[in-house]
């Protein structure tokens, strides 16, 4: 597994590797690993668990108490991403680019302020536009611990890129997409009050396998639209 780089800064860490469906599950190897780490202990010491808002967590508990990572993990075809971060909540979302109605669902789903940039975008690029602001809003839901629950469908999202941006109406939540290149968008987010840097530690291809391959389409993105 690809070392960190250790800056002494706020770090959003992600890792992406191939996600074949087979035991041992390739999503909780990178959460340990990624744990290990971080905290720099055996995997064997590691407990994965949940916080009070159900965020998942890495836990090593010590006699002076425990020490805790926040991580995060989504799921795209064929792919699993895992984001960790040692100084507070933190939420991944991964998708793969592929043909999709971008305009007929920002009309369903985004507010009329996403749906008109989204309008006034190149048509070529339309569909990346729309995935990383599907993937910032899930990003987002998953730093705060409940999803897309609460209409976080209608989330304003700032523009999508980097550094991580503050989300409007919210100063503590910070979002944007790293570079993956391929046909791959990916967004992280983060709760902070100050700015978080971003490193993608493993790229797609390098270093989780599984013992069968069984590879399904795992998306959270309503991809049939009927009516307005």
């Amino acid at each position: 597994m690809a070392q960190l780089t250790v800056s002494g800064r706020d770090t959003a860490y992600v890792w992406v590797g191939r996600d074949t469906g087979g035991q041992p599950d390739p999503a909780a190897v990178l959460v340990r690993r990624a744990g290990a780490l971080l905290l720099g202990r055996p995997e064997t010491e590691l407990v994965l668990t949940h916080d009070r808002e159900g965020r998942p967590v890495v836990r090593v508990d010590e006699v002076t108490g425990s020490v805790e990572v926040a991580v995060s993990v989504s799921r795209t075809a064929g792919l699993v991403a895992v984001a960790a971060r040692r100084a507070g909540a933190v939420g991944v979302d991964v998708e793969r680019i592929r043909p999709l109605p971008a305009l007929a669902l920002a009309h369903r789903w985004f507010p009329p302020a996403e749906l008109a940039w989204l309008g006034d975008r190149p048509e070529a690029g339309r569909t990346v536009d729309f995935l990383r602001l599907w993937t910032a809003k899930e990003a987002v839901g998953k730093a705060l611990g409940r999803g897309l629950r609460d209409g976080g469908l209608h989330r304003l999202m700032p523009p999508p890129g980097l550094p991580l941006r503050p989300v409007p109406g919210d100063e503590l939540l910070r979002v944007g997409h790293p570079r993956l290149g391929g046909d791959l968008v990916l967004a992280v987010a983060v709760r902070a009050s100050a700015q978080v840097d971003v490193e993608v530690v493993q790229r797609p291809g390098h270093g989780v396998t599984a013992e069968r391959s069984a590879s399904v389409e795992r998306t959270s993105l309503p991809v049939v639209v009927r009516g307005n």
